[in-house]
């Protein structure tokens, strides 16, 4: 059995079925990711794993023992919530040290071990302050104290950088993924950003409106995701009808698309070759400098075609409005998925 050991979670609120006999499995010590939009029942497994709501079917085991009906205090997990839940009239290290207050551990111990914590998010210095006087990022990493302090068996994230600002999320996730290595300590992670979930996780479960849709390492579901579905949630795809036996769709990764780049060449047509490069000839539609890349958008006869390249002494810099160009990509970086449309 693994250390976490989901089985065919089902949960609902009143009719509505939000987790649909959902299977997984962690890892002692791994970085889990469950990536997925809002609303598909992401915080809604850690809350079933958590204990702070009751599952309508299947079962929850850490470390081997059954949790499923287990009350929250009993099962020792850290929980970071998304709005951080700092109580706002205790001290930095008041809120840090409530769990082992309510575990009755010895004060001195309190003390020591709370003192710790904040060294291990560099907080040490603002002890004796109170949240509303603190950064997101710093309310973030109390947070995280908070949690880490109880020595949990389980660490569980909730969205916990969705409120900071994009260059303090960057460096917040290196923070935790650092503490996360340094301390071993099993970590499930719930997001909806795929650059969260890529970045820090050692595998990412995608989840689609409270299904599995596929577990992989970033890698796996980043370039060869199962359904169609993952290729659009996880990556930028470019989606182009393929003329075969039965209708289906080709998906290509944005890496793909980029690595192929576009070229002023004459019209090709390869979108069914089986090996080499796949083509497809339209004219510049959209050109986006972000950067440290210039997104190229050229609308072709077989749908709009979107690539990326390093904006770093880039060619595609004389490529106006309305110029014609050629998107080629490798054939190996095309996906085929049936038609979602049911066609026959």
């Amino acid at each position: 059995m693994s250390f976490v050991d989901i089985r065919a979670l089902d949960v609902r609120y009143g009719d509505t079925r939000v987790v649909h006999e959902l299977s997984l499995t962690i890892e002692q010590g791994e970085f889990l990711a469950v990536l997925g939009p809002s609303g598909c029942g992401k915080t809604t497994i850690l809350r079933a794993i958590s204990g702070l709501l009751q599952p309508a079917g299947g079962s929850i085991h850490i470390a081997g023992e059954d949790v499923t009906h287990l009350p929250v205090h009993e099962r020792n997990l850290g929980y970071v919530f998304q709005n951080y839940a700092l109580f706002p009239h205790l001290t930095v290290a008041q809120n840090v040290a409530f769990g082992l207050q309510m575990r009755g551990v010895a004060k001195p111990d309190v003390a020591r071990r709370a003192d710790e914590a904040l060294e291990l998010v560099r907080l040490t210095a603002f002890a004796d302050r109170r949240p509303k006087h603190l950064s997101g990022g710093q309310q973030q990493r109390v947070a995280l104290a908070r949690a880490l302090v109880i020595s949990p068996r389980l660490l569980l994230l909730d969205e916990c950088l969705s409120n900071l600002d994009a260059k303090l999320r960057e460096e917040l996730r290196d923070e935790i993924r650092d503490i996360q290595r340094r301390l071993g300590i099993t970590t499930l992670f719930v997001t909806h950003d795929q650059t969260e979930a890529l970045t820090m996780c050692d595998r990412v479960a995608v989840l689609d409106q409270g299904r599995l849709a596929q577990v992989g390492t970033p890698r796996e579901v980043y370039e060869r995701p199962r359904t169609p579905f993952v290729a659009r949630f996880v990556g930028r795809i470019n989606e182009l009808a393929a003329g075969m036996v039965r209708p289906h769709r080709i998906s290509v990764s944005a890496a793909g698309a980029a690595a192929g780049g576009a070229t002023a060449t004459a019209t090709a047509t390869g979108l069914h070759h089986a090996t080499g490069l796949h083509h497809a000839t339209g004219v510049v539609s959209r050109k986006t400098f972000i950067g440290n890349i210039i997104q190229l958008t050229a609308q072709t006869p077989d749908g709009v075609i979107l690539a990326e390249k390093s904006a770093a002494g880039s060619e595609w810099d004389a490529f106006a409005l309305g110029d014609k160009v050629t998107m080629s990509w490798e054939a190996a970086d095309t996906l085929l998925f049936p038609d979602e449309s049911g066609a026959a």
